[in-house]
């Protein structure tokens, strides 16, 4: 009879099949910001569904008012008294920005060895195809070795999580009779270090806005009127500038009314992990700005934040061009943290800009929408499974992390389904996501994909009914599946 020996055992016999696909999988260029990456998009989702269909799933590429999302399911749609376990995962990917910037072309992959670490580079290497492949060749192990699925599976993979995911929350509300399940398993996110594998369980929240300030005339001649005109380049810095005071804290009005201080027991365990030296050696900080008060970890995971993503305005082009721009451009990103509310948040910096624009000069904003903070459950029987199953296969105990990054599918997840939601990933700081030369490592894959084995077995360890007696009785919701 097939045990966890022999299923693990089929992961390792099949492991180089699994990378030759993955690398497959990256060569595609799945581009979701960009009208250049719509092939890309179609094609990437065509073969993920051929891939979940040969492993014995009944997949829908279900289209969307942006890019189709691939829906799986292992009793299309029927329910049994296993538990029903939902993969997230996206098989879009960032633009690959300046391609001078690359060592390695972004759709070439190849495993290649470095410091006796076997690297592929490409973009989408690690956010986040790698991510869900570990889940995915779980699945197809775990079956080829016991003839079934280690209980009701759903798999989600969505192709605008790098835009934004504009038409997800539309989708998952129209869906939620297919998408219903015990747990959703969020497949995009960090580990703790390279021998310590983490638990995500509070998230921030997050909005973005452009904002645009326009002079009273177009450009200018900057000898003729440089000393006199409005400079919109330089009236913007000097907005952003006065963002923050000098002890890091932000200034924009009402900006933190909503704010909480950090609890003493979680600072305790941040200052704690903390200890880990090693954990940023990857990324320099230095130069950085911390609020005053606070340490690395409680800025990044506890407090909400303001940062300037790009700015633009006047001269661009190779060539010297001496002019007064008619206006300049700037992008942010507000990191919120619980009790922040995202246009509450967006009114105030708009209020704030406002407030600053000299006589002449008008303004224009972008933005809508947004996420606000999560902190999950730790109590969930399903983080505990994980929790055992991932210590077992890294011998090292999980880290219960926060994170500054934003998820905002679960919160979306959480309220339509009032599903648990566990998030875990094998990323490092140094994967150069969302920058050139994106890597990963098969030692991470292949760790990747036993993890989820383990974690299947922890979770049919435990009696199914009992798990789902234990789920039913924290619900505080209707609704929940039959």
């Amino acid at each position: 009879m097939p045990n966890l020996q022999s299923t693990l055992r089929t992961v390792d016999d099949n492991f180089d099949v699994s990378v030759r696909k993955l690398l497959e999988l990256i060569s595609i260029p799945s581009i979701s910001s960009e009208a250049s990456g719509l092939a890309g998009i179609v094609r990437a989702a065509e073969w993920l569904k051929r891939e979940l269909s040969a492993m014995g799933l009944s997949v829908e590429i279900i289209e969307t008012k942006g890019h189709p999302v691939i829906l799986a399911h292992s009793l299309a749609g029927q329910r049994t008294r296993h538990p029903r376990l939902l993969f997230y995962g996206h098989y879009d990917v960032q633009p690959v920005g300046d391609l001078n910037q690359w060592q390695h072309p972004p759709f070439e992959p190849r495993v290649m060895e470095e410091d006796g670490i076997h690297n592929f580079y490409g973009r989408g290497a690690s956010d986040s195809k790698s991510q869900f492949w570990t889940v995915i060749e779980a699945l197809r192990a775990w079956r080829a070795a016991r003839g079934s699925f280690p209980a009701d599976i759903v798999v989600m993979l969505e192709g605008e999580e790098e835009a934004g995911s504009p038409s997800l929350p539309e989708f998952i509300d129209a869906h939620r009779h297919d998408l219903r399940c015990d747990v959703a398993f969020i497949c995009d996110a960090e580990m703790w270090s390279p021998t310590q594998p983490a638990i995500t369980t509070q998230l921030k929240g997050l909005v973005h806005e452009r904002v645009t300030i326009f002079a009273p005339n177009p450009d200018l001649h900057s000898g003729h009127y440089g000393a006199v005109a409005a400079n919109p380049i330089r009236i913007l810095s000097d907005i952003l500038a006065g963002i923050h005071d000098e002890a890091g804290r932000v200034t924009i009005g009402g900006f933190y009314d909503d704010v909480s201080e950090i609890p003493d027991r979680l600072r305790q365990r941040w200052r704690q992990l903390a200890q880990d030296a090693g954990r940023f050696e990857e990324v320099d900080l230095s130069g950085g700005v911390t609020e005053k008060g606070y340490s690395t970890l409680e800025a990044m995971w506890g407090r909400p934040t303001v940062d300037i993503n790009g700015i633009t305005g006047g001269n661009q082009g190779p060539a010297e061009r001496s002019v007064l721009p008619g206006s300049a451009t700037a992008r942010l990103s507000f990191r919120l943290v619980c009790g922040q509310q995202p246009e509450k948040v967006r009114a105030g910096f708009r209020a704030y800009v406002k407030s600053e624009l000299p006589r002449g000069c008008t303004v224009e904003f972008e933005g809508a929408g947004g996420s606000s903070a999560v902190v999950l459950s730790q109590d969930s029987p399903f983080l505990a499974a994980a929790a055992r199953g991932l210590e077992q296969e890294w011998e090292s105990p999980a880290i219960l992390r926060g994170t500054g990054g934003a998820i905002p599918l679960v919160q979306q997840l959480s309220e339509v389904l009032d599903a648990e939601c566990v998030v875990i990933g094998f990323i490092l700081p140094g994967d150069a996501i969302h920058a050139p030369d994106e890597r990963y490592d098969t030692r991470r894959l292949r760790k990747g994909i036993r993890s989820w084995i383990r974690i299947f077995e922890e979770i049919q360890r435990e009696s199914s009914r009992d798990m789902l007696d234990q789920r039913l009785a924290t619900s505080q919701h209707d609704g929940r599946p039959e």
